[in-house]
């Protein structure tokens, strides 16, 4: 934080542009600076409605902070429209597994990966993603575990793979449906399972038929051998786990692969014990935090869904004021609903944007940056300037981690302290204290006295969190929700779904298969070639924090390398170390050529 090579430089100060858009921002104090964004919000919200304000959560913030951010957009502003970079992450994990098993969360805890006997990867490499848990893969292989990766790419952690599946990219749901079809027509199904704890088997056995070996190989380019051998591999173990990450959820059937994948360990009875389950496994520091605090525009806290009417009515109980039924915008449809609605009343006209950088970081930046150069009113929260403080009206600067104390959670539910460790400089505040100021002076009295006061508030209000109190998580060092009661010696749940129970209303895991859809943009003559994108050690999540830390930037060359293969990289006459620029429809970037042998003809 307070490192000479930071590139960009803290922001000290709040600022603001007095004269309107397109002029300076000029420093002011915070009086000045929540008066000018109460006000504007206030504006907007009298004249447009509360449905034309977009809010954001922030998956690098605390849990805190992110449950009073969704509060300030449903009870202050009047809006669902709160949603966060989980939508662009693993908001299709928690799509797929919450209808599937209950639950949109890991179901074992990271430690368990030591004692797993077979892990399947699928478009998630762990060794460049996730450095500690890929510790854990090394730990269950020195145990004697298989490891099945499944991956475009031949990445770092398939190196070690006992199975390598390098799939046509957008191809999932196919191989998903090819390793169930095996584990049915060679009776790998633990029928006591099936039979007792699900539903829905027999409409998904049938679905599958199609999905042979054979015809699912030649869909995905790979050989259909290695299709049975992961399958035997997989349901042959009574500790197989699903480790999987972007390469599964930023496809269209993002949803559907994970309920394929759900629906594989359900079939061969791998939920409910020990080392068992599914492990989507998360990001940034509390991605998983600002989606169990509610920065979803679906659900509230502790995933209570916003159309059921009795939750409805609990939290405007508790928050005093009246909510919305309507589910909320996505943060992907901002641009559309700011260049292609033609109807002003049902336009975004605010956009309030917390510890996130969407002109950076987002899909389609182009329409991205188009709509914050129009949207009327941009307020940003954050520690740095970064691209969207370009398209700012109120910039307001806040602590950063190590400047305030807080509770986070983990990729494996784990609610973990994490604490102030120096002092901050220059005129910034803590979130939850920006977000009460600006609350208050739009008329809606906020007042807490620390983050743990909003904590007790939000367990009170969501049950399956009620028992993770700030002393317990203090004394255990970690508690993993559901946490039920307050009881000392309730230190929560190391593994979900005990006992084959599932967290659905009638306690069973819904089997959910779908057919696989080819993508809809497929290459061709102008664009022959697909690019997909991965993880690079060092740097993370665009690159939106670590691109501003000169040391971290070190670790790749400038301005990024573009992995082609040996086949495409002759036909166009490309050599290791040139610059190549890449361009699609929706816009190009630049980048220097890596000819290499881990990814397949047609792909970069």
């Amino acid at each position: 934080l307070n490192d000479p090579q930071i590139l960009t430089k803290r922001i000290r100060k709040p600022m603001i542009r007095k004269a309107g858009k397109g002029t300076p921002l000029v420093e002011v104090g915070w009086d000045e600076a929540i008066k000018f964004v109460a006000d504007n919000l206030l504006a907007i919200k009298n004249k447009w409605g509360p449905d034309s304000i977009m809010g954001t959560g922030s998956a690098r913030s605390t849990n805190e902070n992110n449950y009073l951010m969704q509060k300030f957009m449903r009870a202050v502003i009047g809006t669902n429209n709160i949603d966060h970079c989980a939508r662009l992450c693993h908001a299709a994990s928690v799509a797929g597994c919450s209808v599937s098993i209950g639950e949109g969360a890991m179901s074992l805890s990271t430690p368990e990966i030591d004692n797993v006997e077979v892990m399947l990867n699928i478009g998630y490499n762990a060794a460049a993603a996730h450095p500690i848990v890929a510790r854990h893969i090394l730990h269950a292989k020195a145990k004697g575990a298989k490891l099945i990766c499944i991956d475009p790419r031949f990445t770092e952690t398939a190196r070690i793979a006992d199975v390598f599946l390098q799939i046509k990219g957008g191809t999932n749901l196919a191989i998903i449906n090819g390793i169930a079809n095996v584990i049915i027509t060679e009776d790998l199904v633990d029928r006591e399972f099936v039979a007792a704890h699900t539903t829905g088997f027999d409409e998904y056995k049938a679905l599958l038929k199609k999905y042979t070996p054979e015809y699912v190989g030649e869909i995905c380019g790979v050989n259909p051998e290695d299709i049975r051998q992961a399958a035997r591999f997989f349901a042959k173990s009574r500790h197989s786990i699903v480790m999987w990450g972007m390469g599964v959820t930023q496809f269209t059937q993002g949803t559907d692969v994970v309920k394929g994948i759900c629906g594989i360990l359900m079939a061969t009875g791998n939920f409910g014990r020990p080392s068992t389950g599914v492990a989507p496994v998360r990001g940034q520091n509390s991605v998983q935090g600002s989606c169990d605090m509610g920065a979803l525009p679906n659900c509230y806290p502790g995933y209570q869904a916003v159309t059921n009417p009795e939750n409805q009515a609990k939290f405007e109980k508790a928050w005093g004021a009246k909510l919305s039924p309507t589910v909320g915008l996505h943060v992907t449809r901002v641009p559309e609903f700011v260049l292609k609605e033609p109807d002003p009343a049902k336009q975004i006209h605010a956009y309030y944007v917390y510890g996130e950088d969407p002109a950076h970081s987002d899909p389609n930046l182009e329409e991205v940056r188009e709509a914050l150069e129009k949207i009327d009113f941009v307020v940003l929260r954050d520690i740095f300037m970064n691209g969207t403080s370009s398209y700012a009206d109120a910039i307001l600067p806040a602590t950063a981690w190590g400047e305030h104390t807080g509770i986070v959670t983990a990729t494996d539910r784990s609610f973990l302290k994490i604490r102030k460790a120096i002092e901050p400089t220059g005129d910034v505040k803590e979130d939850w204290e920006i977000i009460s100021l600006v609350a208050t002076a739009m008329g809606y009295p906020m007042h807490y006295k620390n983050q743990e006061e909003i904590w007790n508030e939000m367990t009170g209000l969501c049950p399956k969190f009620a028992g993770a109190t700030y002393d317990k998580i203090e004394k255990y060092g970690l508690l993993r929700w559901p946490v039920w009661t307050k009881d000392v010696n309730d230190i929560g749940t190391q593994y979900l779904h005990k006992d084959g129970h599932f967290a659905l209303p009638d306690g069973k895991g819904k089997f959910m298969a779908a057919e696989y859809e080819p993508v809809k943009e497929k290459e061709n003559g102008e664009y022959p070639i697909a690019l997909s994108n991965f993880h690079a050690v060092g740097h993370h999540s665009m690159r939106t924090l670590s691109g501003n830390c000169r040391t971290l930037r070190n670790l790749e060359d400038e301005p990024g390398g573009v992995e082609m293969s040996v086949e495409d990289a002759e036909k166009i006459g490309v050599k290791s170390g040139d610059i190549v620029k890449c361009v699609s429809k929706r816009g190009h970037c630049y980048g220097r050529a890596e000819v290499t042998k881990r990814v397949r003809e047609g792909n970069a």
